[in-house]
């Protein structure tokens, strides 16, 4: 293989304006769009229907599955198991991303939809410790751990598959639905767990009631599957694996991913953070922090948190709206100038005591985290191109949540326990939000443009018809980039790439 042939299987689609014909332009059937766009949001409700199953059961699960003795004891067990689960999300970025890459994004979210369901399923039928003492804990583990890996792979995957279906103009839109998916995975969650607390008695809870939510994974899954399997691959990977087939060309290995698309895994893990951190800040930590710090009745915490998701969910699909009319960068950049002008006025307005003032300031990290959850899965995808979108996008994802956004509650209640400080939580989401907001700065605008390394896709033979005709542009990037260091092959000084689809360009 030649060295400019090696170097096409990092890029995918290239071409410029002037040398675009409409046979080149994907047209996107909508119906099928739609499908996409469920299929994908489901995995990831369900993926946050176990996250609020596991947090609100986490006492119950403790009593079930660890040694009687100190109930603190039985909760740390339980939130350490929970936890371990971050830890091997990279792992599955890392397996799941080079495979989706390789065989196609539809065929490993298949997977990981199976893998999901199954982990969670399989938690409602594990014995108690009273029943098969220490196999208990170590099989919620298991459990647990699976679920973690096949969550490695499933928020890449399922933002590259939207993005990649969506047309250009609407992909802001439909991307908001993957987080419209999160929200309501979580609220379904915490809902059905209070449901359960207020309908049963402490014993039935204990003894089987907790059980129920995680059984109802099982035909949720398979639902799940079904939707997936019934859709084709998205256009973009087709045109990729056609033009691979085409030249016999290789495919892009994980090594090269590091080592020429390292820049913009570093922009991911930058957004990533900031997108994470203010979630699991204001979703997963504020209930404690209202009830332990605050001495706020923990019902009425919770509710709060469950009515600020409620108003988010509409707010979010306006939000994608806006994304692809405004653009993604006016909505995180102001997103973090908001964060980081208004935490400490937020935190105070929590602080008093007082319920509408609490919602108020819950309300406007809430508004400012939907700015987040509906650019951020039409912004991350755009990083990357079509060749090393699903493992760059998986890899840099999961590195970051598992490293910044997943221990975001512990360090801040240690933070806030050092020093005695309730404004601690400000001050953290002020420093997420300006290596977001300096980070941001660097990525280039991508509303309405067609994803690195994929032709331009549109909803109607007649919008492929004037895109080629007002010789508008078709690329992010009007050259590719430059490379670290050319492969072994390539003769001194390297060799630029000719694209994969069209005449070699020189800059």
């Amino acid at each position: 293989m030649s060295a400019s042939q090696a170097l096409r299987a990092q890029f995918g689609w290239f071409k410029r304006s002037s040398q675009l014909s409409v046979s080149d332009v994907t047209i996107v059937d909508r119906s099928t769009l739609n499908r996409a766009v469920g299929a994908a949001a489901l995995g990831n409700a369900m993926e946050w229907f176990d996250f609020g199953v596991y947090g609100y059961i986490a006492i119950t699960l403790g009593h079930v599955f660890f040694p009687s003795g100190s109930p603190t004891a039985q909760l740390i067990a339980t939130l350490a198991t929970f936890t371990a689960a971050f830890l091997v999300r990279p792992l599955g970025g890392l397996v799941f991303g080079p495979l989706g890459d390789r065989y196609g994004r539809h065929k490993i979210l298949a997977l990981t939809m199976i893998m999901m369901a199954t982990g969670t399923f399989a938690i409602g039928l594990i014995p108690s410790y009273a029943q098969i003492g220490i196999w208990a804990p170590i099989l919620l583990l298991t459990a647990r751990l699976i679920q973690g890996f096949s969550t490695g792979g499933e928020y890449g995957g399922a933002a590259t598959f939207i993005a990649e279906y969506s047309t250009d103009r609407r992909r802001g839109l439909m991307g908001s639905w993957l987080e419209f998916g999160t929200l309501g995975g979580y609220i379904t969650g915490a809902g059905t767990v209070t449901a359960l607390q207020m309908l049963l008695t402490p014993a039935d809870m204990l003894a089987w009631g907790w059980r129920i939510p995680f059984l109802v994974a099982g035909p949720l899954g398979l639902l799940g599957l079904y939707m997936r399997l019934k859709l084709e691959e998205t256009p973009a990977f087709r045109a990729y694996s056609e033009e691979l087939d085409k030249r016999e060309v290789g495919r892009s290995k994980l090594s090269d991913l590091f080592r020429i698309h390292r820049a913009q895994l570093l922009k991911c893990v930058g957004l990533v953070l900031v997108f994470n951190v203010t979630d699991y800040m204001l979703l997963t930590y504020m209930p404690n922090y209202l009830s332990v710090t605050m001495g706020y009745a923990p019902s009425k915490g919770l509710l709060l948190i469950i009515l600020v998701m409620v108003v988010m969910m509409p707010l979010n699909i306006v939000g994608g709206l806006f994304s692809d009319r405004l653009g993604r960068r006016p909505m995180i950049i102001g997103a973090c100038t908001a964060l980081i002008v208004l935490s400490i006025p937020c935190m105070l307005l929590i602080g008093t005591g007082n319920d509408m003032l609490i919602f108020l300031g819950l309300m406007l990290l809430g508004i400012a985290l939907v700015c987040f959850t509906s650019s951020m899965p039409s912004t991350l995808p755009a990083l990357f191109y079509t060749p090393v979108r699903y493992s760059a996008l998986s890899i840099a994802f999961n590195v970051s949540v598992s490293l910044f956004g997943g221990t975001t509650p512990l360090l801040t209640a240690w933070l806030v326990d050092k020093t005695g400080d309730p404004l601690m939580p400000a001050y953290y989401l002020m420093g997420a939000a300006t290596i977001g907001l300096l980070t941001m700065l660097t990525v280039k605008e991508t509303a309405g443009m067609p994803l690195r390394g994929s032709p331009p896709a549109v909803e109607t033979k007649a919008e492929a018809v004037a895109l080629v005709k007002n010789d508008d542009p078709v690329t992010v990037d009007t050259v590719l980039p430059k490379h670290s260091a050319p492969p072994a092959s390539a003769p001194a000084g390297g060799m630029r790439l000719a694209p994969a689809h069209a005449p070699a360009l020189v800059d």
